[in-house]
This record gives C-alpha cells, sequence and structure tokens, in this order.
C-alpha cells in the first residue's frame, strides 16, 4: 500500500521545524507555538506520519558519550557492476551494526559508509574480520574524521 500523497503548507512546515528539533514536544505545546488548536495540529501530525513524511520518531545521541568516537567514511567499489553482485554487498552490510549510513554513490566509487568505532583497533577488526570479508569488494579508501563541524538531522 503507497502512502497517501500530501502536500505541505506553512503550519505542516512549521510543525516539521519543531520537532526536527524536540520530538518530544506534546501537541498542545506545538499547537500554542504555531497558532493553531490542538485537535488539527494533532490531525496535521497524524496524517503526516501516515502520509510517510514523518519517518520515525527517535533520539539523536552523543557518539563520543557512548564510546562510538572514531567516525570513519568508508568508499568501496565492487569487482563487478551487476545486480546480483550489488544486492548481495547491500544485504551484508546492511547487517553491520557499525555501518549507521550507507549510500550508492556515483564517480570512483559505488558506495560509500559512515562508520563508528570506539578507537582505531575496533575500526581495524572490523575492517579486517568483518567488512573485507563482503564478497564482491574490489577497492576501498577509508577517511578518518577528525573533527565533526557539522552534524544536523534537520532537513527542513
Amino acid at each position: 500500500m503507497q502512502p497517501e500523497k500530501y502536500t505541505l503548507d506553512e503550519k505542516d512546515l512549521s510543525i516539521l521545524r519543531l520537532l526536527q528539533k524536540d520530538a518530544k514536544l506534546s501537541v498542545r505545546d506545538i499547537s500554542t507555538r504555531i497558532n493553531l488548536s490542538p485537535t488539527p495540529t494533532h490531525e496535521r501530525i497524524k496524517r503526516m506520519e501516515k502520509s510517510g513524511i514523518i519517518k520515525e520518531y527517535t533520539t539523536v545521541l552523543d557518539r563520543k558519550k557512548v564510546n562510538k568516537g572514531m567516525m570513519v567514511i568508508c568508499m568501496i567499489a565492487l569487482k563487478a557492476h551487476n545486480k546480483k553482485m550489488a544486492t548481495k554487498f547491500i544485504e551484508e552490510v546492511c547487517k553491520l551494526k557499525e555501518v549507521v549510513e550507507f549510500y550508492n554513490i556515483s564517480g570512483d566509487f559505488d558506495f560509500m559508509l559512515k562508520i563508528l568505532a570506539p578507537n582505531m583497533d575496533e575500526f581495524h577488526e572490523f575492517f579486517v574480520n568483518k567488512l573485507s570479508e563482503i564478497e564482491g569488494i574490489g577497492q576501498t579508501k577509508s577517511i578518518f574524521v577528525m573533527n565533526s563541524i557539522k552534524e544536523s538531522t534537520q532537513i527542513i
């Protein structure tokens, strides 16, 4: 079943901005801030959830405080470009808990992974014993993030 189509207006955008900053806001708090009563505010939120605009509510953690201080961007090119190999590679990478973001990209590499690890030793262990064991990898390039300048989950 396809999510229903929904056109966003300025009130919806205001709701989304508020929820992106603090998903724990109550409907009453949101309705007060956007000058709309609670019932239509609640209905708008439910419509945006049903249509798939709001995918989920989550908690953003400080990765360093939960022992995931090392961030690595890993670029991967496959040995061959066929649907079977790509599908298998994607399935295997999606199982790796260390990979927190995973993109199919264009250019010299086919995929980009954002990997979190406690330290260099743990990343090395992950790379050698998990990632490089996935069939079909032709070339890799790892970029070690020295400092995060901007990280955001807010897209509106």
